[in-house]
């Protein structure tokens, strides 16, 4: 297979873009990108656009064709892709399926969400419903939003056959809070966190659904942004003035489906996210003694103790204790969502699976803030999910060499 690096990675503030219309958000991104390495958008080849609310809560299709509108973007092959909350992941894997059939030598991936209005406000109701469309409709009824409530089941059903209890997973949340102070692009930077308080129930702190465990600070946050990765095989990168060894490589990249039917998968043990993930590895050539770092997909606390299970970090079970016990934070075994994570960088739908790969690429050139760099990582992975435990993008990341 042709190697494949990331060309240029670049993103807006997570949380609140006031006006900004989807077109303008698809064009500030492929500018955006493009200057990172000083070309223009007519050296890109194709293109895959990753977004999720964008017919329900903006009545808007086709954006293709809004990209389209970008000078030097039309008359390209260019797709939309939705696999739900992996859509940006996706759109990744589908650029690099581009690349390695010849279809080009360069290719962007952009993904972006509108999920607030133009003053910035957030309907919560409204958003619920959008995102519960990405669910098992026999899941629905009787559930208000959907997502939290499927995902504090989940949460109960991780506490009881492991016997866990919600301080270790709301480690989760003191952590990427703690992160997120020093990351310029989070939405909760600003906004501090300790453990008393992601445990204590009052203010801003309360249980979502009587009789389940998740709290607000369990959860991600309602968020407007965008992010553009450009892709290019060696060929690609040296049209663009790039080189190889200044760039990272994606050495393993997978993604996996599980049934949508509630009755027919194992969220403790979602088997479409072992099999990427393991695909991902295989492909790379690695194991999880070689991760060194990883962003993952926290929609909610319960999902950050999964995935330290996925990526081979921790044993089922102990994904909590990974968090709890310091092994994710930086200088830890291997430091997770250095970002802040979905819970307090922001949760972008259509974005948040290039962000991870953005952010992931710009720990191993060292391009985080100092806090928040991990020192000699050689080796980072992605997980990205959509839905229910259901769709999974999984990738790994290897540092120039």
């Amino acid at each position: 297979m042709k190697p494949v690096y990331v060309a240029a990675y670049h993103q807006s503030p997570f949380g609140k873009l006031m006006g900004l219309t989807q077109a303008e958000m698809l064009a500030a991104a492929t500018r955006g990108v493009c200057a990172e390495v000083g070309t223009e958008a007519a050296a890109i080849d194709s293109a895959s656009i990753a977004a999720v609310c964008s017919f329900s809560l903006h009545q808007q299709g086709l954006l293709s064709g809004l990209l389209a509108g970008v000078p030097g973007m039309e008359a390209k092959s260019i797709e939309s892709v939705e696999n739900a909350c992996a859509s940006g992941g996706q759109a990744i894997v589908n650029c690099i399926t581009r690349l390695q059939a010849g279809m080009g030598d360069t290719a962007l991936a952009v993904g972006l969400e509108k999920m607030r209005d133009n003053a910035g406000k957030a309907d919560g109701k409204r958003i619920g419903e959008a995102l519960g469309y990405f669910s098992d409709p026999e899941e629905r009824p009787g559930k208000v939003f959907v997502f939290p409530q499927i995902f504090a089941e989940i949460m109960r059903k991780y506490m009881r056959e492991w016997n866990v209890d919600e301080r270790a997973l709301a480690s989760v949340a003191v952590t990427e809070y703690a992160n997120a102070q020093h990351n310029p692009y989070a939405q909760m930077r600003g906004t501090t966190l300790t453990l008393e308080q992601a445990t204590a129930i009052g203010g801003p702190n309360r249980y979502l659904v009587e009789g389940l465990p998740l709290k607000t600070y369990d959860c991600s946050q309602i968020t407007d942004g965008y992010a553009a990765l450009l892709l290019a095989t060696e060929s690609g990168l040296a049209r663009l003035g790039l080189r190889r060894q200044d760039c990272v490589r994606i050495a393993g990249w997978s993604s996996a489906v599980d049934p949508l039917q509630h009755a027919q998968r194992n969220v403790l043990r979602p088997a479409a996210a072992y099999r990427a993930t393991q695909a991902a590895y295989s492909m790379a050539g690695v194991t999880a003694n070689d991760i060194q770092t990883a962003e993952v997909h926290d929609c909610f606390t319960v999902m950050a103790a999964l995935a330290a299970e996925i990526l081979g970090l921790a044993d089922p079970g102990r994904g909590a204790a990974f968090w709890a016990d310091g092994e994710a934070a930086v200088g830890g075994r291997c430091a997770l969502n250095t970002s802040g994570g979905l819970i307090a960088k922001g949760h972008p739908v259509g974005a948040t699976g290039i962000a991870m790969v953005g952010w992931a690429g710009w720990q191993l050139l060292g391009k985080v803030p100092a806090p928040l760099q991990v020192r000699n990582a050689r080796h980072a992975a992605t997980f990205n999910i959509g839905g229910p435990v259901c769709a999974s993008v999984s990738t790994v990341l290897r540092a120039p060499q």
